[in-house]
């Protein structure tokens, strides 16, 4: 085993610690998601702490409501930057270095890194891989979580992701997906640009580039070769272009 694999084998499958980590320092080295707007009413940013907090015991909550209650009212958004992972180089790894019972759990592993390697994402610390809103989760405790439960993976097991929230890991067969991932599940009645914000705003729901939320994004090359499957089709369609 590389020894460099070291710290990512110790830490990674850790999940939440009981104690809360110092703060890291703002990194001026990676860009950072502008501010978002304030679209939460008092009550709302009451629930939205009261959302954030279920992460975590009681015995934190009066360390991290005021911290996470700055964020809110600074970012528009709670990352929990006090959990962003700094024991470990934020990349996509060989997939022999990551702790995991499951080949295919690794697989996501490494992927869910790849999302959040600083030379991919736009903005990394706040969870953002590409188009100003696209997350690969709301928080960094859902990271967290996310990343133990993919350690203690088997098989036989599939883990539930909704917007960024891990429901946990469910009995299934060896055939059956590892991960079920579903981002901005909202009826059509409440499905508006402000609706999505608040949503978003509250830790219930996140939405924008899906290939950010289920950790398949491949670098501009996807926009690429999307566009031009796009207008080749178009072209077919509307202007009668052949195969040939």
């Amino acid at each position: 085993m590389d020894d460099s694999w070291d710290a990512l084998r110790a830490h990674i499958g850790e999940g939440i610690p009981d104690i809360p980590p110092t703060t890291p320092p703002l990194d001026d080295s990676v860009e950072h998601a502008p501010a978002r707007r304030q679209v939460l009413t008092d009550s709302e940013k009451r629930l939205a702490l009261h959302n954030a907090l279920r992460y975590f015991p009681a015995s934190t909550h009066e360390l991290l409501a005021s911290e996470f209650a700055d964020e809110l009212r600074t970012l528009g958004r709670i990352y929990m930057l006090r959990f962003r992972p700094t024991e470990y180089e934020m990349r996509a790894h060989p997939i022999d270095a990551y702790p995991a019972q499951s080949r295919d759990a690794a697989a996501i592993m490494l992927m869910i890194q790849n999302n959040l390697d600083p030379d991919v994402a736009q903005f990394p610390h706040e969870l953002i891989t590409y188009g100003g809103n696209g997350a690969v989760f709301q928080n960094w405790a859902q990271y967290r979580l996310t990343m133990k439960y993919l350690s203690q993976m088997t098989d036989s097991q599939t883990l539930v992701i909704y917007s960024g929230h891990p429901l946990g890991l469910f009995p299934s067969h060896p055939s059956s997906p590892r991960v079920v991932v579903t981002n901005g599940l909202v009826i059509p009645n409440h499905s508006s640009q402000g609706d999505y914000e608040r949503f978003n705003a509250l830790g219930v729901s996140q939405y924008g580039q899906m290939t950010a939320g289920s950790y398949m994004y491949i670098g501009p090359q996807g926009i690429v070769h999307g566009t031009t499957i796009t207008l080749l089709n178009a072209a077919r369609l509307y202007l009668g272009l052949t195969s040939s």
